[in-house]
């Protein structure tokens, strides 16, 4: 027996010595030979998506397929490195690369029936995750090993953990731990927790189906078990320990959101980068620093998601957007609900739900998380006349696929998701640079841009530009002029006859332009084009922005039949704002690359610049003194009302048959546009207008855009007098050849018979000069 166990030894120690000798032959004859080049490890150049920012550092858009933030091993805290080494790999910068009990220990298991026993520390992790793949082979973990020594020849211990801790997938498309602090936390690396660090560090070995979000069970047993090895390790006192253990975490949920809704600036971002860098803007890091302002983009967001709804309210709701059948089986009916909800998926705080039961009183329904929501008393006011039996296909009932919304008190009503489609753009004044801008209700479904691309007729918003042009032709905001029918014959429209009206169908007769413009009369308008004619106005209207060939060469300019679009709207009317001077509109301030140098940065032309100048100095005062009479008492009353302000200008606009609703204005240096409309016209409806529909979107920004400003002044220019009340240029009182009147019948006096018209002799300028905060503007009423 003695001597057969000596054999059988022997058998065993020589076919050990064999394997040893054959694995080592192996080693070094096909796996060391082959080895890659670690030029991926020393030149590490990581895959970082492009990320867009507004001026104020605020994350708006992110592009690639692997979301990460380069950490510097030196920047990332010791309890993230503590709880992860506690996990992975405890004794990792004792070892040289292989730990070899552990690896002991995995062989052992693997001679059974698993092989799930890896044992790899974190070299050896960073060989796998850069050049080898996951099958769980003999040779690939003799490839494995042979790596983590030659990357532990080249690379020290913070050189090697600092890739791992950049490199390493953590699910929801984050890679590094930088980039999983924020999705999963919304915070910096630098500011985890303990507890918040233990819960990333657990993700390595899970992490698509075991991450806080998709298995938030899974996730926090592993947390636990981490925080317990930190105490074991020291890495943490028992007292931290407890506290860790028992911390409540905040984890955000699935489809990442960004601090703020900027997502078709970002876009547009994207698109002028693609065209210049093509496919690398998405692996090579860049960062682009916008002109947006965060709190002006979120003001500007809610107010159009605000407006937007107001006006759909006002219009009824149309019924649910789908009717699913619901199967009997439980399994079956949860799948069909899933289903139904996927191919309608929520926006923003408008849920889709499907209805489990629905009665007058109330309506049950089921959202993609799972929760049931009961929808009762005021909130089914909305959608009453659903709930009827009468209402066939429309009526909510079982299986219908319905928008519910949460107020503040967490009372459930039912909604619905718009059909109209809005445009919001808010612009500096100053430089052209982008506050804000919104170019629809919802970027995820529909991703047209309105802002930029949307070209839409103004309709009574173009107005300010043909009275400017005027008063160059000698007209002043005192001319009269004859608000009465007029009948245009074909020699001047080119076409039919035409017989224009004002919108509510009333005729004041003689009067002012000022008076013209602040009640947005058509007949006013068409008369002054009508006398400086369509020529000479579509060739000034450029000096704004807009091109001459998208506006008609008759008399129907005047009333916004051409085509513009809102951001063009917008840099227009900044030149009135600005005092004369043309900005171009620009988004991005500056464009860096990966390692910090900036590559584009944006150089606008800043109004004051005489070389920018496109409008006298004294058109755009005067202007401005028309302008906010639009809003202190005509068609914009109702934003000075609102807003408690008397330094605002603006004009609303409607279209023909309401199918473009627009106010455009300013306040010192915010000029904003907001319009509604339908991406296929048809009418807003009969009782709506600009001031109704656009105007309370503007309203709403400007309260955020203009909190804490003071009042804004603007000085009287040279060249101005007053005359009957009002100004105009100096050299057209000077020699009495200033446009009087228009379609008006003088009526003269005896003595105007007798002795003929005296020139009025114009006041002293200096005299005149005051803000415009002080003074009256009564024109010649």
């Amino acid at each position: 027996m003695k001597v057969r166990l000596l054999q059988l030894t022997a058998i065993l120690f020589g076919a050990a010595a064999l394997a040893g000798v054959l694995v080592a032959g192996y080693v070094l004859l096909v796996v060391i030979p082959n080895l890659p080049p670690l030029d991926a490890l020393t030149d590490y150049r990581p895959k970082i998506p492009l990320r867009v920012y507004t001026a104020d550092q605020v994350l708006i858009g992110e592009f690639g397929e692997e979301r990460r933030d380069f950490v510097p091993i030196a920047e990332m805290p010791a309890v993230m490195k503590h709880a992860l080494l506690a996990i992975e790999d405890s004794e990792f910068y004792e070892h040289g690369g292989v730990n070899f009990k552990g690896a002991l220990r995995a062989f052992v298991m693997n001679l059974g029936n698993s092989r799930s026993q890896g044992a790899s520390t974190i070299t050896m992790q960073v060989a796998r995750t850069f050049y080898l793949s996951r099958q769980k082979t003999y040779a690939r973990k003799l490839t494995e090993i042979a790596l983590a020594y030659k990357i532990e020849e080249k690379l020290s211990k913070d050189q090697i953990l600092e890739l791992y801790m950049n490199q390493i997938y953590l699910g929801e498309r984050a890679y590094g731990f930088g980039s999983a602090a924020r999705v999963y936390f919304g915070k910096s690396v630098q500011e985890l927790s303990i507890a918040e660090a233990a819960m990333l560090a657990g993700l390595p070995k899970a992490p698509a189906s075991a991450n806080p979000i998709v298995n938030p069970t899974r996730a926090k047993q592993r947390q636990q078990y981490i925080l317990k090895r930190m105490r074991e390790l020291g890495y943490i006192t028992p007292a931290q320990y407890e506290k860790a253990a028992q911390e409540k975490l905040l984890i955000r949920g699935r489809g990442y959101r960004f601090e703020t809704h900027a997502e078709y600036a970002a876009e547009l971002v994207r698109q002028y980068l693609y065209e210049q860098y093509k496919d690398d803007i998405y692996t090579a890091g860049l960062t682009v620093y916008t002109t947006l302002n965060s709190s002006d983009q979120q003001a500007a967001y809610e107010a159009v998601r605000r407006g937007v709804l107001e006006y759909d309210r006002r219009h009824g709701y149309r019924g649910p957007e789908d009717v699913i059948d619901l199967p009997g089986d439980a399994e079956e009916r949860e799948q069909a609900i899933d289903e139904a909800l996927l191919k309608h998926p929520d926006s923003d705080d408008l849920r889709s739900a499907v209805v489990l039961s629905a009665s007058p009183k109330l309506v049950r329904a089921e959202t993609l998380s799972g929760e049931v929501v009961d929808v009762s008393g005021e909130g089914l006011r909305f959608a009453a006349a659903a709930l009827s039996k009468s209402r066939g296909a429309n009526r909510i009932k079982p299986g219908a696929v319905i928008r519910v919304t949460r107020d503040a008190k967490k009372r459930w009503s039912i909604t619905q998701l718009p059909e109209v489609s809005a445009a919001f753009v808010s612009l500096n004044a100053n430089d052209g640079s982008f506050r804000a801008m919104v170019g629809g209700f919802d970027f995820t479904l529909n991703k047209f841009d309105h802002v930029t691309q949307a070209w839409r007729q103004p309709g009574s918003s173009i107005k300010p530009f043909i009275y400017s042009a005027a008063l160059e032709k000698g007209f002043s905001p005192a001319t009269v002029i004859n608000d009465a029918p007029i009948s245009v014959d074909v020699a001047e429209t080119g076409g039919q006859a035409w017989d224009p009206q004002n919108d509510d169908g009333r005729y004041d007769g003689p009067v002012t332009m000022r008076t013209g413009l602040k009640k947005s009369k058509n007949l006013v308008s068409i008369r002054i084009l009508q006398t400086i004619t369509p020529a000479y106005a579509r060739d000034y209207i450029t000096r704004f922005g807009f091109e001459a060939d998208k506006h008609p060469l008759n008399l129907t300019m005047t009333l916004g039949t051409g085509s513009v679009t809102p951001l063009q709207m917008a840099s227009a009317y900044s030149v009135f704002a600005n005092g004369g001077y043309q900005v171009t509109p620009h988004l991005i301030n500056k464009v860096v690359n990966a390692q910090g140098k900036v590559l584009v940065e944006s150089k606008p032309a800043i109004a004051g610049d005489e070389s920018g100048r496109v409008l006298d100095q004294r058109n755009a005062f005067i202007m401005d003194t028309m302008l906010r009479d639009v809003v202190n008492s005509g068609t914009g009353y109702a934003a000075s009302q609102r807003l408690g302000r008397h330094d605002l200008a603006g004009k609303t606009g409607t279209t023909n048959d309401a199918m473009d609703a627009w106010f455009a204005g300013y306040g010192g240096d915010i000029v904003a546009v907001s319009w509604m409309g339908y991406d296929k016209p048809r009418s807003l409806g009969g009782r709506e207008f600009g001031g109704t529909v656009a105007l309370p979107v503007w309203t709403d920004y400007m309260r955020e855009a203009l909190r804490g400003k003071g009042p804004f002044q603007r000085a009287v220019p040279s060249g101005v007098v007053q005359v009957d009340g009002d100004w105009m240029y100096e050299e057209y009182a000077a020699r009495g050849d200033a446009v009087r009147s228009v379609g008006v019948d003088p009526i003269r006096s005896f003595w105007d018979r007798l002795f003929g018209n005296r020139t009025p002799e114009p006041r002293n300028v200096e005299s005149d000069k005051r803000n415009i905060d002080d003074m009256t503007y009564r024109g010649g009423q």
